[in-house]
């Protein structure tokens, strides 16, 4: 592992826009040297910061200018072909994280690699202690299995598997995907068929795809007996420091599903 001895010999380019967020909350942000066009938060400070093309389509050449001294990338934002290439000259830490504990490890990690390690203590305490108090608020429901589709994309539609950083989200909250039994990013081809008469609730996200009011129609349509709300796809997806406040989004979101739905 790489060991930087001094806070100005770290470089980093953030390929992912979470830890980029991350990143600032653990006070690196002067070391940060590249990011990605998706990599939006904080949205004022970001502003300075060189990108370096997208998740996915990452400028190679760019990126040997800045002359990082680490990049970090996971596995479900990054495609595997380019972070091999950045892999043969530069120091590339690559996250795999499918759940909350994955996170947990991954801001220690950064911690560790940054000389951060007690403000990512700081933050993933915080994150464990806000997610305890949620499942104080859940274990009042204890009928809340409800069925749920989770929508990410809209022509063709697709949804969320089990091996999915927001299905365990989804499972953490108390609903029940009605994908789990899948992997990946499924496409649904057909929502008027007999499967979706269970189903009881659609959560549209606001990204990748940014469903908004004007969807609720189009899906009602297809679902009538389902409920329908729109939900900050950052919460479910957003690892790393973002996972602070999600539990007090998703406890409003439970208050919400409870009043239409349990």
């Amino acid at each position: 592992m790489i060991i930087f001895k001094t806070m100005s010999e770290i470089r980093i380019i953030s390929l992912v826009p979470s830890i980029t967020l991350l990143l600032f909350d653990l006070g690196l942000e002067n070391n940060i040297v590249g990011r990605t066009k998706f990599c939006i938060h904080p949205k004022e400070q970001v502003k300075s910061i060189p990108t370096i093309g997208g998740t996915k389509n990452i400028d190679m050449q760019k990126i040997k200018t800045l002359q990082p001294t680490i990049i970090f990338a996971t596995k479900e934002e990054n495609e595997k072909e380019p972070i091999d290439a950045l892999k043969k000259d530069f120091n590339v830490i690559i996250f795999d994280v499918k759940n909350i504990e994955d996170n947990y490890k991954m801001i220690a990690k950064i911690g560790k690699l940054t000389n951060t390690e007690e403000k990512a203590k700081e933050i993933i305490e915080e994150t464990k202690q806000n997610f305890e108090e949620l499942k104080k608020s859940i274990f009042k429901f204890s009928n809340f299995q409800i069925n749920i589709l989770y929508l990410i994309w809209r022509k063709p539609y697709m949804t969320i598997g089990k091996d999915t950083f927001i299905h365990s989200m989804i499972e953490t909250i108390g609903l029940k995907n009605m994908f789990a039994h899948q992997t990946r990013y499924p496409i649904i081809n057909n929502l008027q068929t007999s499967y979706f008469e269970k189903c009881q609730l659609v959560l549209l996200s606001s990204e990748p795809y940014p469903f908004t009011q004007m969807h609720i129609a189009e899906i009602q349509q297809q679902l009538p007996k389902a409920k329908i709300i729109l939900v900050d796809g950052e919460y479910f997806s957003w690892y790393g420091s973002k996972m602070k406040d999600a539990p007090a989004y998703f406890q409003q979101l439970i208050t919400t599903i409870n009043e239409q739905i349990v």
